[in-house]
């Protein structure tokens, strides 16, 4: 017999971008289930708490200053303890949020099943023991299954305050993008270099759609991400137009990224959060994925995507997460994804 969602709820998701956007489908189906007077709370690092603040699906956010280290931490635990929650739910489970739940005084406790040990089998001995390849999404999902909470099928979703999203549109609108045949949006940063397709072959790529589409690229990215947006925006000007591309990385919040997508027709992209805010507002997808495999559970999800690997390598994935190198040293599983490939998996997606 399945219990009802109780009157009180928190979720735990301090990071990263993926995974708090890979949420919003479990935070829908809680809000359905439950009922609009329901307090559904959640618990969010303070630098990602934009994606989830304007979720009307839920009542409070708690953010935590991760600046602050432990001291931060124990007061995020009184604040939590205080208000008596009937239901934790922890779907990011680690050690900072058992601290969190040990000591918050609620009734009870529900954990994702994060499939470790299939992971630790396919990183480490490269045994494939996956019962199929469920989404994180998904696996969200199914932390609170006992409570009858369904996925509807709706995907993935990103909450955009209407002045953020104005504001946007009047910077977007002096791009002149009706002059173009297509708007091709490129995010080619990662925070691990493993994860990372070349940036020469983002730029020649990109090049390409400007010269053979009459495209318009825009390059998307945090302030880490500068140095390669600028090179790659450089590069197309070159073999183009100054006009044929505008590199936005480290201009914008993440929500005005988000925002800025909307404008695009296809976005090729690492996989990275971008990925995931890309598909939260269903841009079809392409994706290149490189030490990573979509076993992990983070595939492109909810919109029309491609997913480029190379499944030649025994030696892939060699992390979970990525690495600051090849162990191997040869970087096989970004070296061998050409240019043609990603370009004509790209037009067959965008409809040409």
């Amino acid at each position: 017999m399945k219990r009802s969602l109780p009157t009180k709820t928190v979720v735990f998701r301090l990071s990263s971008i993926g995974d708090i956007v890979l949420s919003s489908p479990l935070l829908r189906a809680m809000r359905a289930s439950a009922g609009p007077k329901a307090r559904i709370d959640f618990v969010v690092k303070q630098e990602y708490a934009d994606l989830v603040k304007f979720n009307h699906h839920l009542s409070v956010i708690h953010e935590f200053d991760d600046a602050r280290g432990f001291r931060g931490l124990q007061e995020l635990r009184d604040t939590l303890r205080a208000e008596e929650y009937d239901l934790v739910v922890d779907i990011h489970n680690n050690l900072r949020t058992i601290y969190l739940r040990n000591f918050c005084n609620t009734k009870e406790v529900v954990t994702v099943n994060k499939r470790l040990y299939e992971r630790w089998q396919l990183v480490h001995l490269k045994r494939n023991i996956y019962a199929g390849n469920v989404p994180i999404a998904d696996r969200y999902i199914e932390t609170l299954g006992e409570f009858g909470i369904t996925d509807d099928g709706k995907g993935l979703e990103l909450f955009i305050p209407d002045e953020i999203q104005f504001a946007v549109s009047g910077k977007i609108a002096k791009l002149r993008l009706s002059e173009f045949n297509k708007v091709i949006g490129v995010c080619p940063g990662a925070k691990h270099f493993t994860k990372r397709w070349q940036k020469e072959k983002f730029s020649a790529v990109s090049a390409r759609f400007a010269k053979e589409m009459h495209a318009k690229v825009l390059l998307f990215g945090g302030a880490a991400d500068k140095s390669d947006c600028s090179a790659i925006a450089s590069e197309i000007e070159m073999r183009v137009s100054e006009n044929a591309v505008t590199d936005l990385s480290g201009e914008f919040s993440l929500l005005e990224v988000a925002a800025a997508m909307e404008f695009c027709d296809i976005v090729l992209t690492n996989d990275s959060g971008l990925m995931h805010v890309a598909c939260a507002r269903q841009r079809k997808v392409v994706a290149i994925f490189g030490s990573t495999v979509k076993e992990f559970g983070f595939a492109p999800y909810g919109t029309e995507s491609v997913l480029i690997e190379n499944n030649s390598l025994t030696c892939r994935p060699c992390s979970h997460i990525g690495r600051a190198e090849c162990p191997k040293g040869h970087f096989k599983c970004m070296n061998d994804i050409g240019i043609d490939e990603v370009y004509t998996a790209s037009l067959r997606l965008i409809g040409k």
